[in-house]
């Protein structure tokens, strides 16, 4: 594991009005990173740096070392792939298949292994039927997946997801964490900008929540989950599990950590009761 990407103390601001205020964050190769916060926090324009889309107006982004200001956007989008909500922002071919070729041909892969590496792609997503579909035929969360597909396909070495939840099914959810675990065991690092506090508990090592343009809090995921005053500053709800964990607390039976998935709580809460009933 190692850093991929430093954000470190950045400012800028739209127009004169700041949005990141001093952001200091840093991306590592090996981890999944989730940034949280509502609307208007600044996660956008945040990720948007990664790849020098925008530049600090303070501080610096570097990206495997090179200091974005000194790199062109098309140098930092071969180490640095970024999907951004809306996949109509990313989709211009004329077909599915035309899609995924055109990126691979675009990051210099020769004809053979481009086709070769498209046929991989398309069936891995589900979207080889739609091989000859234009990308607007398609329903809104397919073409969220077909804008992941294109980037996943010239194998950058962090992958950037924002909101990659939005209009998909559980099914297909759980295909994107299915992605995200597969591209982390190739060391790769993942950052996913997301509202939802059960996906991000399921695929985060790590949390980072901003409000108002700022870090407010950031660290392991199964301590900023469970930290209920800093998701309700970032105005989030605390996932499922470690708010069934903190009612039961309440209750006086405290269980040994703060779990935040379904297995996790029900072995801890299953080991905490079979004490209570033998004693110790």
């Amino acid at each position: 594991m190692g850093d991929a990407i430093l954000v470190e103390d950045v400012y800028f601001s739209y127009e004169g009005l700041p949005v990141l205020k001093g952001v200091t964050l840093t991306v590592r190769t090996g981890e999944v990173l989730a940034i949280m916060g509502e609307n208007g926090a600044g996660k956008t324009t945040l990720i948007k740096h990664f790849v020098g889309l925008l530049k600090p107006e303070r501080g610096r982004v570097l990206v495997f070392g090179v200091d974005t200001r000194e790199a062109s956007v098309a140098q930092l989008a071969r180490r640095v792939g970024v999907i951004f909500q809306n996949p109509d922002h990313q989709l211009f071919a004329e077909s599915v298949e035309g899609e995924i070729l055109f990126t691979l041909r675009n990051m210099g892969y020769p004809p053979d292994e481009a086709r070769a590496i498209c046929e991989r792609v398309l069936k891995l997503f589900e979207l080889d039927r739609y091989r000859g579909r234009s990308p607007y035929s398609l329903s809104v969360g397919e073409r969220k997946r077909l804008a992941i597909a294109a980037v996943v396909s010239y194998n950058p070495d962090v992958l950037v997801l924002d909101e990659p939840t939005a209009g998909q099914d559980f099914f297909n959810k759980s295909k994107i964490s299915r992605l995200i675990f597969g591209l982390k065991r190739q060391g790769k690092g993942v950052v996913v900008v997301t509202h939802d506090v059960e996906f991000a508990a399921q695929v985060a090592d790590r949390v980072a929540l901003m409000v108002d343009g700022r870090v407010i809090r950031e660290g392991p995921a199964g301590e900023v989950l469970t930290d209920a005053e800093a998701l309700k500053r970032a105005r989030l709800t605390m996932p499922q599990i470690p708010a069934a964990a903190a009612l039961l607390e309440a209750e006086g039976l405290k269980l040994p950590s703060k779990p935040l998935l379904p297995g996790s709580f029900y072995l801890e809460l299953l080991d905490l009761l079979n004490h209570r009933w033998v004693g110790p």
